[in-house]
């Protein structure tokens, strides 16, 4: 059967749905997480600043691990690390399901974290190498769909989970769908083509990286909870800073380097992930505090806050297909350009809402980032893969993974600090009102001019030729 699979002139498209099954499980938890905090926090008997490590945990140890993994798998393969990366996976999830301690589950996030960041990290490279150019617009417009559709499913089936059973379904899920994966991917991938010259692995490099990453992100993530000044904080920041000053250092020195600098001097490379940062920066400053206009200061319900966050991903997930066939036939410049721009618009929407706003007066803004985003993310990805050689397909993939993650937290990080510098009170009391909107529509403006910022040095990457429709 699968022998077949491999001779069927659509065999691209199996790999796709293989690869989406990997997408779709990392996607799905990290969202389905969230919804189950509360109920994990009582059963375990933790407090908030110990259940946050649930999420935190995971997050920090995806984005020390990307880059690693993305080279190991130019080294030994992609299919082995996909395939590889579903067992770790799935074999964590079935250990935080058997929890019965708050930090045993942490360090079990961080197992599974591990299988994640394997997966994450060669999703992109497994569909680059395999889709012809005039395809892979598409092929990655569709990669962003399975993203948005995991990130909508997550929350209600988590609520659905935990209601008919309890919050350990919610981990135990991931055993199914990761058996499935793991046979297809061994099954149905592009086998490895064995490297008469294998490359050595830079131990140092992937050392020190690792650690100035979690250990810079640590600081950035608890800035405000710990106190920006606070000696954590700051040792966290500095000690970052520092170790990733000497995996720089280490990278110019070895034959064989975790991630080639040079990769940095493809233009499309650097201005392709540069403006993807930029996005996710802006794109989650609202992500962080529009919740809390919408409960807070609207006084709308759970599901009612829940159905208007569904309006971003679903747009995302219509236009992004649609957004990747056409940079297929005109290339990525207006579209991503363009889909930085609608983003900005919908940021200046929400600056100008009111402490009064009506439910449908929410939703434009959310279309208009659901849209941009949409436009953005395909062309962006396939331009940025499609500018760097096959045999670093792997790095590239795991370096865009990582700029994703870094704009999650630092869009965060800044609009909570922003806020609160501004005078906003997260749970604000009936006078506050008027202060709670001021600090927003601030950061909304902020928040847009990050994204008018990253369109423009969207629009000056250079170097993609153009594929033609019959090529």
């Amino acid at each position: 059967m699968f022998t077949k699979i491999k001779d069927a002139p659509n065999y691209r498209w199996y790999v796709l749905a293989t690869v989406s099954i990997g997408t779709f499980m990392a996607t799905l938890d990290s969202s389905i997480v969230n919804v189950a905090l509360p109920t994990i926090s009582s059963h375990l008997h933790s407090n908030l600043s110990v259940i946050q490590w649930v999420v935190t945990s995971y997050l920090l140890a995806i984005s020390g691990l990307l880059p690693v993994f993305g080279r190991i798998a130019d080294i030994i393969g992609r299919k082995k690390i996909y395939s590889y990366g579903f067992l770790i996976f799935t074999l964590g999830s079935v250990l935080c399901g058997l929890s019965q301690n708050i930090w045993f589950l942490v360090g079990m996030r961080v197992f599974q974290a591990v299988g994640a960041s394997m997966l994450m990290a060669n999703s992109a490279a497994i569909i680059t190498s395999i889709f012809p150019p005039q395809e892979r617009g598409k092929a990655l417009g569709l990669t962003g769909t399975v993203v948005a559709l995991g990130s909508l499913a997550g929350p209600a089936l988590g609520g659905l989970l935990i209601a008919l059973t309890n919050w350990r379904a919610i981990f135990y899920i991931n055993l199914p769908v990761g058996i499935i994966g793991y046979l297809a991917a061994r099954s149905i991938l592009p086998s490895d083509e064995p490297k008469t010259d294998r490359e050595s692995f830079d131990f140092m490099g992937a050392l020190t990286f690792t650690a100035g990453m979690v250990s810079l992100l640590l600081g950035i993530n608890n800035g405000e909870a710990w106190g920006w000044t606070s000696f954590p904080v700051l040792l966290s920041l500095t000690m970052g800073l520092g170790l990733l000053s000497l995996f720089v250092i280490t990278e110019r020195r070895v034959q064989h380097p975790l991630i080639d600098l040079s990769l940095f001097r493809n233009r499309p490379f650097l201005m392709g992930n540069l403006s993807g940062w930029l996005s996710f920066v802006a794109m989650f400053a609202n992500t962080m505090l529009l919740p809390f206009y919408l409960q807070e200061i609207l006084k709308y319900s759970p599901s009612q806050v829940g159905l208007l966050m569904t309006v971003f991903p679903v747009m995302m997930a219509v236009i992004a297909p649609l957004s990747g066939h056409a940079s297929d036939k005109m290339g990525p410049l207006a579209l991503t350009t363009g889909g930085l721009f609608v983003v900005g618009m919908g940021l200046f929407y929400y600056s100008t809402l009111s402490a009064t706003a009506g439910f449908l007066q929410i939703i434009p803004g959310a279309m208009l980032t659901g849209i941009g985003a949409g436009m953005f993310q395909s062309p962006n990805n396939s331009s940025v893969m499609g500018s760097v050689i096959p045999q670093k397909l792997g790095i590239a993939g795991g370096i865009s993974s990582l700029v994703r993650n870094l704009g999650m937290i630092v869009g965060i990080a800044f609009s909570v600090s922003l806020f609160e510098v501004l005078g906003g009170v997260s749970k604000p009391a009936p006078g506050q009102t008027a202060a709670f909107m001021s600090a927003y529509h601030a950061v909304m403006l902020v928040a847009m001019a990050i994204a008018l910022v990253g369109a423009i040095i969207s629009f000056n990457r250079k170097g993609y030729a153009r594929v033609k429709p019959d090529a």
